[in-house]
């Protein structure tokens, strides 16, 4: 199933796997909103929402870039109001949008504890909620969160209660709607094993030695497109480890993924012991924040 002519509002798309996966849609001819914070290049991360377009449209695809911040009501549901008047209607929904702080309880302020809460949980709910009545009327309609398993192990959040608390809040989004939306819309949820190499991650945790035990944003891209090929009304309520679900479908190299073939890989926080990754497929123990 190709995704041309489809419409996807993605949050957070001027870089990193948003913009990779809004990249891989674009390939088949899909149509992006590209709703994102960043008009104006940031010091340290490449990347805005116009040179997001400009990528897309190379690639094959029509960009729409917004300036959205998920934390905005009005924001949000006027750049939904927006992608339709310019595309016609909306097919999928990417929640990517995210802000992450890896503090624990005595060193996080509430100014972040806040922000965190905003724009993961209260963002993914927002924009879900802003985009379904159009939603409801596509053919096979699908919303993505990037987001974790709900393992409630407690190595999850001893370190960054904040954070995950955040986070897990996007994926409760997945447990509730999946179920409230059933044979409407689907909510699935993915998450990747390693840690993904991204402008974002090199700056904030891992550096350039770290992003040579990553992966590439290729691999949440082929992942994603392989989501939204699925029939929603028969795919949903799923908490997706992206290597785990390739293999599933097929994918049984996972070299072509690497930063650096060869090289430990450095495993991402929340992918639950019972998901083992597929066979051939070997994770170090290095961690992108420096702890268990």
């Amino acid at each position: 199933m190709s995704l041309a002519g489809k419409t996807l509002f993605v949050t957070g798309a001027s870089r990193g796997i948003g913009l990779a996966i809004a990249l891989r849609a674009a390939k088949d001819g899909a149509n992006v909103a590209i709703a994102a914070k960043t008009a104006e290049p940031h010091k340290h991360l490449p990347g805005t929402i116009y040179s997001a377009a400009e990528e897309i449209e190379k690639a094959g695809g029509k960009a729409l870039p917004l300036i959205v911040d998920v934390r905005d009501e009005a924001s949000v549901y006027e750049a939904v109001e927006q992608t339709v008047a310019k595309f016609g209607g909306i097919d999928i929904c990417v929640n990517n949008a995210s802000a992450i702080s890896l503090t624990g309880t005595l060193q996080t302020d509430m100014k972040r504890y806040d922000l965190m809460n905003q724009v993961n949980a209260r963002g993914t709910y927002l924009t879900s909620k802003a985009c379904l009545p159009h939603l409801l009327k596509a053919a096979n309609p699908h919303v993505l969160m990037l987001s974790p398993p709900l393992d409630l192990s407690p190595k999850w959040f001893k370190n960054h209660t904040a954070y995950s608390m955040a986070k897990y809040g996007m994926s409760l989004c997945v447990l509730g709607m999946s179920a409230e939306f059933e044979g409407q819309v689907a909510f699935n949820a993915l998450w990747p094993r390693t840690g993904i190499a991204t402008a974002a991650i090199k700056f904030a945790l891992a550096g350039d030695e770290g992003l040579r035990h990553c992966r590439t944003t290729d691999i949440m891209a082929d992942a994603a497109h392989a989501i939204f090929e699925k029939k929603a009304a028969e795919f949903s309520g799923n908490f997706l480890i992206d290597d785990t679900f390739l293999y599933g479908e097929g994918v049984r190299d996972f070299d072509q993924y690497a930063v650096e073939p060869g090289a430990d890989l450095m495993p991402d926080f929340f992918v639950p012991d019972y998901v083992p990754p597929p066979p051939g497929v070997v994770i170090g123990s290095r961690s992108l924040n420096g702890r268990d």
